[in-house]
């Protein structure tokens, strides 16, 4: 049974060897590189095995399937995106943080074109729910008002629907910078920052 499977005959799994916690870290690399050159569907098992230089059954002895080595891929870029913004809006103060969010989060896009594709293959994962995507951004606007001086319970923008908004431009900006290159998402998140700015200190 494969390694990562916790189900193994009912026992607690037991702790990898570092040159396996080293095999598993390269088949997750190498699944992030194929998922963001030919997507979720053409990364088969054979073309992952191929391009690590072992076989099918040496895949299998790390993750259980595909499907569960796909997952895997998604979640490491998730984590190095979260983690890159994360430190970004720390590192701001209340106030500027959702600006932090919009640039950190179109910066490190822009400058990982390949988790890029696999963090759009991730988040559009049915088993994802919305609210993972708008509510963290939600929060720090309303953290945002309340820095400026605003009553949180004055009249405002519904921050869920502006959350969902600004995650969208997010979106078509780094879209629009990986089908034309010459595209500044640079300079369109500072626009997109500009708006937020009048919504939510107007």
């Amino acid at each position: 049974m494969a390694r990562d499977d916790p189900r193994s005959q009912g026992q607690e799994p037991r702790r990898l060897t570092l040159t396996e916690q080293a095999r598993r870290a390269q088949l997750i690399d190498v699944t992030v590189r194929l998922i963001a050159e030919h997507g979720n569907a053409g990364t088969s098992l054979a073309r992952i095995a191929e391009a690590a230089g072992i076989t099918k059954a040496a895949v299998l002895y790390h993750f259980r399937s595909k499907d569960a080595l796909v997952r895997a891929a998604h979640e490491s870029a998730l984590t190095g995106l979260v983690e890159h913004v994360g430190r970004a809006v720390e590192s701001a103060d209340a106030e500027r943080a959702p600006a932090a969010y919009v640039r950190s989060m179109v910066g490190y896009l822009r400058e990982h074109p390949g988790h890029t594709r696999v963090v759009i293959a991730a988040v559009t994962d049915e088993d994802r729910r919305s609210s993972e995507r708008w509510r963290p951004l939600a929060d720090l606007m309303a953290a945002a008002r309340r820095a400026r001086g605003t009553d949180p319970d004055a009249r405002g923008p519904d921050l869920r629907t502006t959350a969902l908004i600004v995650g969208g431009g997010i979106d078509a900006i780094v879209a629009e910078h990986l089908d034309h290159p010459d595209y500044d998402p640079v300079a369109a998140a500072e626009e997109l920052v500009a708006m937020l700015d009048g919504v939510l200190f107007s």
